[in-house]
């Protein structure tokens, strides 16, 4: 499982049931380097040869309550890459959940396959195990390469995640809840900009149209929009552009297209040191994460630069708060309530931004720290 990163580290592995129990000697930076860097309280590395299964949990902090974030499977180039994206993803979740005024603290699992090929009943029900073991620190729900069937399967194992199909008690798929949110996003930034939210006339380039992204596109046509369309799966975008009578152009001609809104809704870090110079869009808001490749530069960079950039884990909370609804016993009149407030939540962002003169990611990220350590204040962790 540690080929890649024996490269780099000499670990000392205890092995505790299927658990394994590290520390790391190194010459750099070190696995608890790495964890306090990021701020993680822990970290678990899953291993059961018999199902296939290699993951990771990462639990970021549980100030404001259990650690909760989806569990994505994808075919990692290596498990150092697999690290560092828990690591991030799992920190995000944290501020996302703080941003959005939920009481949940941040977390995030990956499983190491191909989710087309490698994922198994009995893989998923294993994984379950694992978090059935953290006792309700950790709870999971779908993300990229896992659906609400999967849930159903880690439910078998553990009563520690949500997202499980409507049909047995769950709140099933986030993906409108998630496109709402993000679509309330962009009405701020919107509002922001040109003194009101409409979107009649506007121009929007949704990169990626799986479920979020295609939800998403719904809304903006409803609201007359222009959209452009792509994805890498070109007949997808064909499919989509002709439901939705949006315009479809391809993946790579994005950074040509001169529009008023850049919603990338796809995997993160599109916005790098090579794209941010070809930047013609005057808002950048969608539902990926970790939309910049290093946000500290490139926050101020875009802000340097004039646009506008909606900070991904704020407006993309709809999928974490429509999990909280399901984990409160909320109605589907208060999820909805909940997603709306992302507007807000945007409004006060930029607020702030503006304010201080610092990048959005700044401002986003000191609402979150505040919120953290007021609470901190009257209890310690989950």
């Amino acid at each position: 499982m540690f080929a890649t990163i024996k490269k780099t580290y000499t670990f000392v592995a205890i092995l505790f049931g299927s658990f394994i129990i590290m520390t790391a000697l190194t010459t750099s930076e070190s696995l608890f380097d790495q964890m306090k860097t990021f701020g993680h309280q822990k970290i678990v590395f899953c291993n059961d040869p018999d199902s296939g299964l290699k993951a990771i949990i990462a639990i970021h902090d549980t100030t404001l309550g259990p650690a909760l974030g989806g569990t994505r499977m994808w075919a990692y180039k290596s498990e150092a890459d697999a690290l560092n994206d828990v690591l991030r993803l799992s920190k995000a979740m944290t501020y996302k959940s703080a941003v959005a005024g939920l009481n949940l603290g941040g977390g995030k699992a990956i499983i190491i396959g191909d989710s087309r090929k490698d994922k198994s009943e009995a893989l998923l029900r294993k994984f379950g195990r694992f978090i059935k073991n953290l006792n309700g620190e950790f709870i999971t729900a779908e993300d990229v390469g896992t659906n609400p069937r999967d849930m159903e399967y880690i439910r078998m194992e553990t009563q520690h995640v949500m997202g499980a199909p409507e049909s047995i008690g769950g709140s099933g798929d986030p993906s409108p809840i998630t496109a709402l949110g993000v679509f309330m996003g962009i009405k701020a930034a919107v509002k922001e900009l040109y003194g009101n939210d409409a979107l009649a006339g506007r121009s929007v380039v949704v990169q990626g149209i799986g479920h979020v992204g295609e939800n998403l596109v719904r809304l903006l046509r409803d609201e007359n929009a222009m959209v452009y369309v792509t994805d890498i799966n070109e007949e997808r975008i064909g499919q989509v552009a002709k439901k939705y009578g949006a315009q479809a152009v391809s993946n790579n001609t994005i950074f040509d297209i001169e529009a008023d809104i850049y919603s990338p809704c796809a995997l993160g870090a599109t916005i790098n040191a090579q794209t941010i110079g070809k930047l013609k869009y005057a808002i950048i808001a969608g539902s990926a994460n970790n939309q910049l490749e290093d946000e500290q530069e490139q926050g101020r960079m875009l802000l340097e630069k004039g646009v506008l950039f909606a900070p991904d884990y704020v407006i993309n909370a709809g999928g974490v708060i429509n999990c909280y609804s399901e984990l409160m016993g909320f109605s589907k009149k208060r999820t909805l309530q909940l997603t709306e407030n992302i507007y807000e939540a945007t409004r006060n962002v930029l607020r702030l931004s503006k304010a201080e003169k610092i990048s959005t990611i700044e401002a986003a990220n000191k609402i979150a720290e505040k919120r953290i350590a007021d609470i901190k204040k009257v209890k310690s962790t989950y």
